[in-house]
């Protein structure tokens, strides 16, 4: 099954420097499927290249993934370096803009439709990638960290709302390009996981929030992630996840027991079926099997 991987990684000279918006995102998929299968050094090594911009955020991604799991200092530097780089790769398709326009687009923003397909998957990229480098600078604890970090997560949220609406734009276009479900996905995810998170802040923090641009509307946010997360799209992993870990773990922590353990059920079950001894399935199934109190099955995984 995975024989031409191996393939690609060895004779990795021989690949174009160059790659289109649809090879890479497939590309992307297959490393998915390593990391969701262990195979995580794998992964890595199909996306250490960098020839697009999904193939930077991807291996980003996992190195702030490992950054956050053990907080190591080193990982930190390592996923920082490689976020400063990914933002520098995405830059590079990003709808070049002269001093005028930018000025302009201080009042106005750019119509969608005047960006291309792969102009659109670039800014999605930069936002989630400035989004993962705010969430390294907090872990800074100082107060140049935090201020950084705030600013950072503003301008990733101004520009998934850009996408949100280059995705109606597009809605109303006869002819979608096959690559389009997996930047709707990828907005669905980014403005969903906004919505949610920023719903948990206490009303006031939230209403202040509001006055500063954000959207903190909890039915909005679960409902695009559940759209996110029922598309075949390269980030439907992500939204369910992140329903995952609202149902599953900040409901309890907070006490409001409106965890949703049959939809978390049926979110995990198609990934079971395909990666059934993948870590990040085993844990999400063992978390279910604790809050349904069957501890006969918790007992094979510590949770």
């Amino acid at each position: 099954q995975f024989g031409n991987i191996y393939w690609d990684i060895s004779n990795i000279s021989f690949r174009s420097p160059k790659m289109d918006l649809e090879t890479s995102l497939k590309e992307c998929s297959t490393a998915l499927d390593l990391f969701l299968n262990n195979r995580f050094s794998d992964a890595l090594a199909l996306l250490k290249p960098w020839l697009s911009m999904y193939h930077s955020m991807g291996y980003s991604s996992i190195l702030v993934m490992q950054a956050g799991m053990t907080f190591e200092p080193k990982d930190v530097d390592a996923a920082m370096t490689s976020l400063r780089e990914s933002l520098q790769t995405c830059q590079r398709f990003r709808r070049k803009t002269g001093i005028v326009e930018t000025l302009t687009n201080l009042w106005y923003r750019q119509p969608a439709e005047r960006l291309t397909e792969d102009e659109m998957h670039a800014e999605l990229c930069y936002a989630e990638v400035l989004l993962q480098k705010a969430a390294l600078t907090f872990l800074d604890e100082s107060i140049i960290g935090f201020i950084k970090g705030g600013m950072r997560i503003r301008s990733s949220y101004q520009i998934f709302k850009d996408c949100q609406a280059m995705v109606t734009a597009a809605e109303n276009t006869e002819q979608q390009k096959s690559t389009h479900i997996h930047f709707r996905g990828g907005v669905n995810m980014g403005i969903g996981s906004f919505n949610l998170i920023l719903s948990l802040l206490p009303s006031r923090v939230l209403r202040l929030m509001e006055i500063l641009g954000f959207s903190g509307d909890r039915e909005l946010g679960l409902s695009q992630l559940r759209e996110g997360a029922a598309d075949k799209n390269l980030r439907s992993i992500l939204s369910t996840l992140t329903l995952l870990m609202f149902h599953l773990y900040i409901t309890v922590i907070l006490g409001t027991g409106n965890g949703n353990l049959t939809e978390s059920e049926a979110l995990l079950e198609s990934y079971t079926e395909k990666f059934p001894n993948g870590a990040l399935i085993l844990f999400y199934n063992a978390r279910i099997a604790l809050l349904k109190g069957n501890f006969r099955f918790v007992s094979i995984y510590d949770v």
